[in-house]
């Protein structure tokens, strides 16, 4: 199974079709979305094309094909535009390795989860990097709409237990086995 993994739109409907573009060109079977979908946020700028409720219907229209995990910024009145569910938490599965999936707002690379498997992903600070954490793959897309840190806009592939971090221009940024 292929995974395309991306974070952070915050609302920018401008993103949520490219992400969308991106997703139909990964040919990936499930687009997962690690938090952070319609709202700016307090601390942040409005991204490009602030509109949420265009980015439910970019999103709505892949709802068979998405896994979305909640952030600090998606509240619950965020379901009633959504055609799907916002979990807590997820684990992926490739192959025999496992990856835990969550927003960021309660642990990261730092402060790990306990039995997180082999692979930990998370969004929340806007920066994309792969690295190892003893001996856990640790992964952040960063944010797709506002990246910070002077990281590109970037998704995650996870496809045949090989991580690969891409920029949206298809550049390929980082490669690692879980």
């Amino acid at each position: 199974m292929k995974y395309m993994i991306a974070s952070d739109l915050h609302g920018s409907a401008y993103y949520a079709r490219v992400l969308a573009q991106k997703f139909a060109e990964e040919r990936a079977d499930l687009l997962v979305l690690l938090g952070d979908i319609y709202n700016h946020g307090p601390r942040n700028p409005f991204p490009e094309e602030y509109a949420p409720m265009q980015v439910a219907q970019v999103l709505n229209g892949l709802a068979d094909r998405l896994l979305v995990v909640k952030g600090n910024c998606d509240s619950d009145v965020d379901t009633l535009i959504s055609e799907f569910e916002f979990v807590a938490e997820a684990v992926l599965v490739s192959g025999e390795k496992r990856v835990l999936l969550q927003h960021g707002d309660r642990f990261c690379e730092a402060y790990l989860p306990k039995n997180c498997g082999d692979g930990f992903f998370y969004g929340h600070y806007h920066t994309s990097f792969i690295k190892r954490a003893g001996g856990v793959l640790v992964a952040n897309p960063g944010s797709v709409s506002l990246p910070k840190e002077g990281t590109a806009r970037a998704y995650l592939v996870m496809e045949d237990g090989v991580v690969t971090l891409k920029g949206l221009d298809g550049k390929v940024l980082a490669k690692e086995p879980l």
